[in-house]
C-alpha cells in the first residue's frame, strides 16, 4: 500500500539509520579484506587480527574518529543504493511479480542491480576513505584524498564520469546476490514465524526474527562478492583508468583464489556478519516500520 516514490525516500531514510551505527564495522571490513592483498597466507604482517583487535588497531592509529572514516561518504550509498533499491522492489510488488515463484528473489536482484549502479561512486569514495590510515597499520592502496568532496573532485578531473563508476562490475554481482538473498530471507522468514504464531503479525519481534535469519544467509552468500568489490574499487589504476592489479572481476576472482587460496575470498568474514547482521536487521526493521507509518 505504500507508493514507490515514498518507498524511495524510505528505503534511503533506513539505509542511512542503520549506516550510521554500522559504519564502524565496515571501516574494520574494509581493512581486513584488503590486508595481505594477493599474498600467500602467512607472508605478510598483519595488523589487523580479528574483528575486535582490528577495532583497537584502528582507534589507535587513527583515534576513536577513526572508526566513522568514510561515514559521509557510506550515507551517500546508502541513500542511493537502498533508496532505488526498495523503488524498484515496490514497483516489483505493485505489479504482482512477487507473486509468482521465484519473483521475490528475481526483484530482489534486479533491485539490488539498479541500486549497485546509481550508488556506485559514492561506494567507490566510501572503499578509498575507509582504507586510508599510517603508514604502520596501512594494507592496500593508499589514495590520499583529503576528504569526499576533494576524492569526488580528484577522480573526475584525472578519469571523468567514466572513472566514478569505476569496480561497478564487482559491485553489480555484489548488491544483486545480497539483495535477492536478504528480500527474499527477509520475507519468508517473517511471515513463516508468524504462521508458528511465535510472534504476532506486524510485530517487531517478527520483523527482527526475520532479519536476523535474512542477515546470515545474506554474509555466506555476499561475502566473496563483497571482498572482489572492495579490491576492484581500492586498486590502484593507470592514467587511462585501467587496474593495475586487476583487468575485471572474473580477473579478479582467479588471482585471490591461485594466490591466497579459496579461504582468501571470505576474508573478513566475521566483519562481514557483525556488520550485515545488525544492518540488515536494522535498515529492514527501519523499512518495515516506516512503511507501517
Amino acid at each position: 500500500g505504500v507508493p514507490p516514490a515514498t518507498d524511495l525516500v524510505l528505503g534511503a531514510t533506513a539505509g542511512c539509520l542503520a549506516c550510521f551505527l554500522t559504519n564502524p564495522l565496515e571501516v574494520v571490513k574494509t581493512r581486513l579484506q584488503l590486508q595481505g592483498e594477493l599474498q600467500a597466507p602467512g607472508t605478510y604482517p598483519r595488523p589487523y587480527r580479528g574483528v575486535l583487535r582490528a577495532v583497537f588497531a584502528v582507534c589507535r592509529a587513527d583515534g576513536l574518529g577513526g572508526l566513522q572514516k568514510g561515514l559521509a561518504a557510506g550515507l551517500l550509498y546508502q541513500g542511493l543504493m537502498n533508496g532505488f533499491r526498495f523503488y524498484c522492489y515496490s514497483h516489483a510488488e505493485d505489479a504482482g511479480w512477487t507473486r509468482y515463484p521465484g519473483g521475490t528473489v528475481a526483484a530482489g536482484a534486479v533491485a539490488g542491480a539498479v541500486g549497485a549502479f546509481v550508488g556506485s561512486p559514492a561506494y567507490l569514495v566510501k572503499t578509498h576513505l575507509q582504507a586510508q590510515t599510517v603508514s604502520a597499520v596501512a594494507v592496500g592502496y593508499q589514495h590520499n584524498h583529503e576528504n569526499i568532496v576533494g576524492a569526488f573532485r580528484t577522480i573526475y578531473r584525472q578519469h571523468g564520469v567514466v572513472g566514478l563508476w569505476r569496480g561497478v562490475t564487482g559491485a553489480i554481482p555484489r548488491v544483486t546476490v545480497g539483495s535477492a538473498v536478504q528480500l527474499a530471507t527477509f520475507a519468508s522468514a517473517k511471515d513463516w514465524v508468524c504462521e508458528r504464531q511465535w510472534f504476532r503479525k506486524g510485530s517487531w519481534a517478527a520483523v527482527l526474527a526475520g532479519g536476523m535469519v535474512s542477515s546470515v544467509a545474506v554474509a555466506v552468500a555476499m561475502t566473496p562478492f563483497d571482498t572482489i568489490s572492495t579490491r576492484l574499487y581500492n586498486q590502484p589504476v593507470d592514467a587511462d583508468g585501467t587496474g593495475k592489479l586487476y583487468r575485471g572481476f572474473l580477473d579478479c576472482i582467479l588471482q585471490i583464489s591461485n594466490k591466497e587460496g579459496l579461504l582468501g575470498l571470505y576474508k573478513g568474514i566475521g566483519a562481514v556478519y557483525l556488520r550485515l547482521g545488525p544492518h540488515t536487521v536494522l535498515s529492514l526493521f527501519f523499512w518495515d516500520k516506516l512503511r507501517d507509518l
